[in-house]
């Protein structure tokens, strides 16, 4: 196989996506889907984190929100708040963004690790750190974003 094939291969794309003025990216192959922003139905004794349930062609899924997720201050919802459809450990989850911005293709090469931010941090949920020209990508892990104990809880709250 040619280098030119080879690095082809090893590129992914990412769909990329802003949350407090930061760039994040999650593999596309993990998205099935992303949709405007709907009004939630608000499901009692859940995660704080989770923002509520919708019905998504039949399917009930359980909406995380990322700022909640993260410690981030809250933010108004505006038109371009959007929900990323995702799976997370075999459940189907929704995601909200303040914006979706674009598809990517990073190369594995411009994917650093993680940067060690102490044992305090926890930043097993970061894949990699993208880098594209004059900025950063946080890569997430999808499936690490949410512990088992917390799709448990999450789980056990809409069912």
């Amino acid at each position: 196989m040619s280098d030119e094939k080879q690095k082809e291969v090893q590129a992914q794309q990412y769909v990329c996506f802003v949350v407090h003025g930061e760039e994040y990216g999650v593999p596309i192959l993990c998205v099935q889907e992303i949709i405007r922003y709907e009004t939630l139905t608000r499901v009692p004794q859940s995660p704080p984190f989770i923002d509520g349930v919708l019905n998504l062609r039949g399917q009930v899924i359980p909406v995380m929100n990322l700022r909640k997720k993260f410690s981030l201050p809250p933010r108004e919802l505006d038109k371009s708040t959007r929900i990323i459809v995702v799976e997370v450990k075999k459940r189907v989850v929704g995601i909200v963004v303040d914006e979706v911005s674009e598809v990517l293709q990073i190369n594995a090469e411009s994917i650093d690790p993680p940067p060690p931010m102490g044992a305090q941090i926890n930043t097993n949920f970061i894949q990699g750190m993208g880098k594209l020209d004059e900025h950063l990508v946080i890569l997430l892990d999808i499936d690490k974003v949410l512990s088992s104990d917390e799709v448990t809880m999450m789980e056990s709250a809409i069912a």
